[in-house]
């Protein structure tokens, strides 16, 4: 398994590491990054356009609940307007309205 360390910023180190997925859709997390996760623990995977994100269920921090609860409002929210159940309005009318909440 190849290891690469990349530094996103000089503060803030980042792991990476290359794994496969088997045919039952099983990845491997390479042991040096499975320190605090043990057998039987829970994860959260999190997907966008470009990126899965595990994170650990009982260590969900208050910002990636907040993002969750965003992502599931803003699908909520496209669904509708697919539907046909929204309406338009200018910048200056939501804003007005937005303050109102």
């Amino acid at each position: 398994m190849e290891k690469l360390i990349y530094n996103v910023r000089p503060i803030l180190p980042m792991e990476i590491a290359i794994t496969k997925m088997s045919s039952k859709g099983q990845i491997i997390i390479p042991a040096e990054m499975r320190k605090g996760i043990e057998k039987g623990d829970k994860i959260i995977v999190i997907q966008n356009d470009k990126q899965i994100i595990l994170e650990k269920a009982d260590k969900l921090s208050k910002a990636l609940v907040e993002d969750l609860e965003f992502a599931k409002k803003t699908e909520e929210a496209i669904k509708r307007m697919k539907a046909g159940k929204c309406h338009r309005m200018d910048f200056d009318d939501f804003i007005k309205e937005m303050k109102t909440w």
